[in-house]
């Protein structure tokens, strides 16, 4: 057995590999970029070694870095995680070279089993089913679009290279193909460095169930059941479960033995799994798609199903040693199910967010496991895959695995960060999935009434209460001033309203008025703000601060902290909005509210400063930020605001201008492309117009909601010449 293993990861799988080291008694080394000197891997590591600036070509895909810094550390082998140089053929054979045992398959299997043309001739030779599809490697443009047509479509345009669903184009109008091959070799070659593509045919309602196999070095390999993975966005998976309702023990033995097969037909050594196309509807018509030649995120369900550490067994294969367990001993206890936490924005497409993790809570209960590589201060940057962390329950059986699911989500908070959490809540609710009815589309269909609809109501008074509070004095003792205390006060008239502006991201700007104090306020509530909590935008019954008309009834509500009942204490977490705040400068400090609104109760975990107040419920987080209506006033509204005005989706960097001022063009038609997280949104032209404003250019860094261009429509521009 090894003394030293170094990690040539980061986040979530660098701290699962680090926790089995631990567990065998080996040291660990941990590598980091300048973006991580603080993470969570590095402070759990035994050893940890600089390796570059934050750009992963600099440094996590540094092949001399990597080995350099296994040579400081004194590192006897090497375990690569997933994604970065995981299934690089060349890093695994430049370990070797260098002495070092490398904790994954032979780099030829790396190479066969990554090419994945080659793939599926070698394991069709096999007697492994394939997927219909092209053959050949290195075609063209034209070569590929030929096939395609051959084929019939829909098509699906795959990377070579690679996987994880990047560089995957659905193609299902022949007219698109030029565009959609152009776009799938920019994000193949982007990803992978190498844009060869595949087309192979698209199966509708397909459901994507894969093999997890285990080999060693004497020629023994075996699987360990299956896993459902067909609950995807944009081809890559969010939930994962152990074993799948579709199968029965027949084609669950039948897919296993034709796993093993393709795994022996590349002399695959160590943990792998391969994939397969099932039609929902016929699953013993099943169709090989790819092998990934490392551990896969959806690991931990089989571990909890089996009872075996896949990571221990890595390192012990990688060590030598046989498996020590015949197909016979495997056996599957109970179900297991996965929910992957991203940063992104589900109701911008599952696009990429960014930020600072200002507050961290991670579920626990019976059944519940988390994976996970954050931490209260983590910079969440663009650079790397927006997965953060893994929630996953077990149970005795499906039922009662979604269910601790469930809870465990509702309970898991990030804030400072946008992240998919309360959308996979939901979508675990959603009947379909409850029945088992599952297909690789279900979420793009279903995923407008997965959405959280609007902003609730008691989020914004929430956020008001937690601003009035801020601005009261702290009755902890001692005299209070009533002139201090922001009650509306009026001598000889009814309380005036205190009004508190407020924008949520991607929402119109509201305003909130309170009237008294926190502890027992009443809230008056319009500018578009959802009645009723449930979307709908209605504005409730309550006067316009701006010209405070003659009373009507408001919302009752009360704000308290469940520690003490007494709101002061909500001030001292407020840091840079009044009261003294017990966090050290430029930190955040959280606390918990509870909201007495219309009848019902809400507790909302919180932090507030001067960016604004992040508040969490259920899963679902919102940041409520200050507004002022007299700066957007005197401005003539925001840049955004204009009509043909194209903003940033997302944080990232701009790969491709297509256009420039003064160019015309037409509705649709593509004028630039970010890229974030390895992953490009195109920004096409809102209508016909000239491009007015461009304030972008290639490799330029943008934020989120930033202006990159304005397309004037024809009659405006004809009208100001």
């Amino acid at each position: 057995m090894f003394d030293t293993v170094l990690v040539a990861n980061r986040g979530e799988i660098a701290v699962r590999v680090i926790r089995t080291l631990r567990s065998l008694g080996i040291r660990s080394v941990a590598v980091f970029s300048d973006a991580d000197a603080g993470a969570r891997h590095v402070r759990e590591a035994d050893t940890a070694v600089r390796i570059g600036p934050a750009a992963a070509a600099e440094s996590y895909l540094s092949i001399p870095r990597l080995l350099e810094a296994a040579a400081r550390s004194g590192a006897q082998a090497v375990h690569p995680g997933y994604g970065f140089l995981a299934e690089n053929a060349a890093f695994a054979r430049a370990c070797t070279e260098a002495g070092l045992a490398f904790i994954g398959p032979p780099a030829e299997a790396i190479e066969l089993m990554g090419d994945k043309i080659r793939a599926k001739e070698t394991v069709r030779a096999a007697g492994v089913p394939v997927v219909p599809g092209s053959t050949g490697s290195g075609l063209t443009d034209a070569e590929l679009a030929a096939a395609a047509r051959e084929i019939g479509m829909p098509v699906l345009l795959k990377p070579s290279a690679g996987g994880g669903g990047k560089g995957m184009r659905l193609v299902r109008d022949e007219a698109l193909l030029g565009e959609e091959i152009a776009a799938a070799r920019r994000e193949a070659r982007g990803s992978f460095g190498d844009d060869t593509l595949l087309v192979e045919r698209w199966v509708d309602r397909p459901r994507h169930i894969e093999i997890q196999v285990l080999a060693d070095g004497h020629g023994h390999v075996i699987h360990l059941g299956e896993r459902e993975c067909s609950l995807q966005r944009r081809h890559q998976k969010i939930i994962e479960e152990a074993p799948s309702v579709l199968l029965d023990e027949a084609t669950r033995a039948a897919m296993g033995e034709a796993a093993v097969s393709a795994a022996r037909s590349c002399g695959y050594r160590g943990a792998g799994t391969v994939e397969f196309i099932v039609p929902g509807d016929d699953p013993s018509s099943y169709y090989f798609m790819e092998m990934n030649t490392r551990l896969q995120v959806e690991h931990p369900v089989t571990e909890l199903i089996t009872g075996l550490d896949l990571v221990e067994w890595q390192v012990r294969v990688a060590a030598g040693e046989k498996l020590g367990l015949a197909q016979e001993d495997v056996t599957l206890s109970g179900h297991a199910v996965e929910a992957r936490i991203c940063a992104e924005v589900p109701a911008r497409g599952f696009l990429p967010s960014a930020g600072t993790v200002l507050a961290l809570r991670e579920p626990v209960g019976e059944g519940v496991r988390v994976d996970s590589g954050l931490s209260a201060g983590t910079e969440v940057g663009t650079s790397y895959d927006p997965m953060l962390a893994k929630v996953i329950a077990h149970g005795p059986d499906r039922a009662t695995a979604l269910r601790r699911l469930r809870a465990a989500l509702a309970e898991t908070v990030v804030l400072g960060v946008e992240t998919n959490t309360g959308f996979l809540r939901r979508l675990l609710a959603h009947p379909d999935v409850a029945s088992g009815a599952l297909d690789t589309g279900l979420v793009d269909r279903e995923v407008e009434g997965l959405l959280e609809p609007a902003v609730p109501e008691e989020v914004y008074a929430a956020a008001a209460l937690v601003r009035q509070a801020a601005l009261e004095p702290d009755a902890s003792g001692g005299w209070t001033d009533p002139f201090s205390v922001p009650s509306g006060w009026r001598l000889g008239d009814d309380p005036a309203w205190t009004p508190h502006h407020f924008r949520v991201p991607g929402q119109d700007p509201v305003t909130v008025g309170v009237r008294g104090r926190a502890e027992n306020a009443e809230i008056g509530l319009w500018a578009g703000v959802p009645q009723g909590g449930t979307g709908g935008h209605s504005p409730t019954t309550g006067p316009h601060p701006g010209n405070d008309p003659a009373p009507r009834t408001g919302v009752q509500a009360r704000w308290l902290t469940p520690s003490s009942g007494v709101v002061p204490t909500l001030s001292h977490c407020l840091n840079g909005m009044g009261g003294a705040p017990i966090a050290p400068s430029g930190t955040h400090a959280h606390n918990v509210g509870v909201l007495t609104w219309r009848g019902l109760t809400h507790r909302f975990t919180l932090t507030a400063g001067p960016e604004g107040t992040w508040l969490a419920r259920d899963g679902d987080a919102w940041h409520v930020t200050a507004h002022d209506p007299v700066e957007t006033a005197l401005r003539g509204g925001s840049a955004a605001a204009h009509a043909g005005a194209l903003t940033a989706p997302m944080p990232g960097t701009v790969t491709v201008v297509k256009a420039a001022v003064g160019d015309l063009v037409t509705a649709g038609q593509s004028l630039l492309v970010v890229e974030a997280m390895k992953m490009e949104h195109v920004i096409a032209a809102p209508h016909d117009g000239t491009v007015t404003e461009l304030d972008v250019t290639a490799g330029g860094t943008v934020a989120m909601d930033q202006v990159l261009a304005v397309v004037t429509p024809l009659d405006a521009t004809e009208g100001e010449s």
